[in-house]
């Protein structure tokens, strides 16, 4: 277990998802909002709360951030997890009103900065859904103390 005592420290978060798909303009949407931001015994953990924006509203996002990949876990409204670990592919699976949906995950890039104090953290990835190619993405994260 864990002996690490963490603080959650209040942080400013800054996230701009980019959406890409062949033979359509990029979409792209950018959340401004107040989380947490926690060490960890692997790394550290970042948390906020979704919005109408989003078109997530009552979801809690969390990215667990270690040494060389991200665990982002949606739980709420909307529950999901997505594994980022450069350069390999894992598959997730999707809780829908309409039924479950296997999800793969391929990621091109995976850097960060993060620390304590805040930083960046930029991830690229293809996704797939049942297997079939949708798009490529991109997450572009600020984080700052309060």
């Amino acid at each position: 277990m864990n002996s690490i005592e963490s603080e959650k420290l209040p942080v400013m978060i800054s996230v701009r998802g980019e959406q890409y798909y062949d033979g359509v303009d990029p979409d792209s949407t950018e959340l401004m909002t107040e989380g947490t931001l926690e060490q960890t015994a692997d790394g550290l953990r970042i948390s906020y709360q979704e919005t109408e924006l989003t078109g997530m509203e009552g979801t809690c996002t969390t990215f667990e951030i270690g040494p060389s990949r991200v665990i982002l876990r949606r739980s709420g409204s909307v529950n999901s997890q997505m594994v980022f670990e450069e350069g390999k592919q894992h598959t997730s699976l999707y809780e829908t009103p309409f039924g479950d949906l296997s999800v793969d995950i391929q990621t091109g890039r995976l850097r960060h900065n993060l620390t304590e104090r805040g930083g960046i953290m930029e991830i690229r990835y293809s996704i797939a859904v049942e297997h079939v190619v949708t798009g490529r993405n991109c997450f572009k994260i600020r984080v700052r103390r309060k």
